[in-house]
């Protein structure tokens, strides 16, 4: 931010008005642009599995609290992209480029200072290396087994006492799922595990095998939920130039183009507050009697997901009428009439009800049902989806223009008053249907790591506590 901040003011560093950029200009630029990427890619994973580590998942008070932090941290996000929409803008319009960089570098100043003032009291996870490195350990070693003849249902390899092989893990349960990958804790070899401490590359523990189940159990829940980052993109794109046709005036106040999105920065803001505070009594009395894990019962992390998968297929069905409205009226015979861009509210707060619904419940799920070591990688995996979703788009988009007529004659042409974007969202509208039923299929099928189907997974402490309790 410090770097674009510079660009943005300094005149060496800038274009003249109407000239274009010289090569030293525009590599500076894409340094500065480079390194908010790098910045994003390493803080965005993190930050969340960091917050939810500073909870103890054996203590049911503080678990209850993790699945509230989840909520409030994506109440914190949509604020700030409220500000930078609005504020931001505004500071920007009235008085530059450099000011508008300027002042989220000052404020990312502050929040490291922030940060660094915990720095005494936060929980800290011990290091645990590459997950990647582990995964392909076990895929060597249940080749290598199975070559040599090793059958499933033998004697499996685990290191005695509390700890895992995986310094800083906890233990994991044997679970009977992908039981090829078994094979690379199949003690062929008796004295292999006694005398000294096997190679994982020739033997692996049942806790780093079960780590790369628990891996590719959440693979089909995140390619099912893929479309979702992709009816995000059009937020951003198309709901914009909808909103540049029409009449954006409030009283004596035109609302600038790039600020229409804080219709659904706000919902949020809203919904955030009422579902902790009405919907999780409402919904914890009604999915309480059903569930078997604390005094603290909530809505679980893949019901949350579903509902807001469901929420995303009315959002295009009303952007799909709203624009045939818009298109239909801009183009009668009485003359174009603008309709208030207030039209455009119903589809961004079923929007942004779609993503308080999904987004905290992908993050809630993607924490919960990664291993001590897997976390920020889910994490990541996770907040992949926005970027596979913006590629989906521009896919999308090409493969409409190219199998509809063009930009010429097409449902995507230049103008939008002459398009077929009504149709465009009757598309997406489908697809949200279709992902919706898949996933559907694959949430009911789901078994978390405890073998559950709750998809709200409970840590080993809490599991033990409660069949001791039962009797189990």
């Amino acid at each position: 931010m410090a770097l674009l901040t510079v660009s943005a003011s300094h005149d060496g560093l800038r274009p003249p008005l109407g000239q274009p950029a010289t090569s030293k200009q525009n590599a500076f630029l894409y340094i500065s642009l480079s390194l908010i990427a790098l910045g994003t890619g390493g803080i965005k994973p993190c930050v969340s599995s960091f917050g939810a580590d500073q909870f103890d998942e054996s203590d049911p008070k503080e678990s209850a609290m993790k699945s509230s932090f989840f909520n409030w941290f994506f109440f914190a996000i949509n604020m700030g992209v409220l500000l930078g929409i609005t504020v931001m803008v505004y500071v920007q319009e009235e008085r530059g480029w450099g000011w508008g960089f300027g002042v989220p570098a000052a404020m990312t100043v502050v929040s490291i200072a922030v940060i660094a003032a915990g720095f005494r009291v936060y929980r800290f996870q011990r290091p645990m290396g590459s997950p990647f490195t582990r995964f392909l350990q076990v895929l060597v070693a249940a080749c290598r087994n199975h070559l040599k003849g090793a059958v499933r249902g033998g004697e499996l390899y685990e290191v005695k006492g509390k700890e895992s092989d995986i310094v800083g893990a906890r233990k994991l349960r044997h679970t009977n799922q992908y039981r090829f990958l078994d094979k690379a804790a199949v003690i062929a070899e008796p004295n292999t595990t006694t005398a000294t401490k096997p190679s994982r590359w020739r033997l692996c523990t049942v806790t780093q095998v079960e780590e790369l189940k628990c891996f590719i159990r959440v693979l089909p829940i995140w390619a099912t939920t893929i479309s979702l980052s992709l009816s995000f993109a059009q937020m951003s794109t198309f709901f914009i130039s909808q909103s540049s046709l029409m009449n954006r005036t409030l009283s004596t106040f035109t609302i600038p183009t790039g600020s229409v999105p804080v219709f659904g920065a706000l919902v949020p803001l809203l919904l955030v507050p009422l579902y902790e505070s009405l919907a999780v009594p409402l919904l914890r009395n009604l999915t309480g009697a059903r569930r078997r894990e604390t005094k603290n019962k909530r809505i679980s992390s893949l019901q949350r997901m579903g509902v807001g998968l469901f929420i995303a297929i009315f959002a295009f069905l009303s952007a799909a009428l709203v624009e045939k409205h818009r298109r239909d009226n801009s183009t009668s015979n009485s003359g174009p009439k603008p309709l208030s861009v207030f039209w455009l509210f119903p589809q961004f707060f079923l929007m942004g009800a779609a993503e308080v619904f999904t987004y905290v419940g992908q993050l809630e799920f993607f924490y919960d049902e990664a291993t001590d070591g897997t976390r920020s990688l889910c994490s990541a995996m996770f907040l992949s989806e926005f970027g596979i979703g913006s590629w989906l788009s521009t896919a999308l988009v090409k493969i409409v223009e190219g199998t509809t007529g063009g930009e010429e004659r097409g449902w995507l042409r230049n103008r939008l008053d002459e398009s077929r974007l009504d149709l465009f969202y009757w598309v997406l509208c489908g697809i949200n249907g279709v992902s919706f039923v898949v996933y559907l299929v694959v949430a009911m099928r789901y078994k978390g790591k405890d073998g559950g189907r709750s998809g709200s997974v409970r840590d080993e402490a809490v599991l033990m506590k409660a069949e001791e309790e039962e009797g189990v």
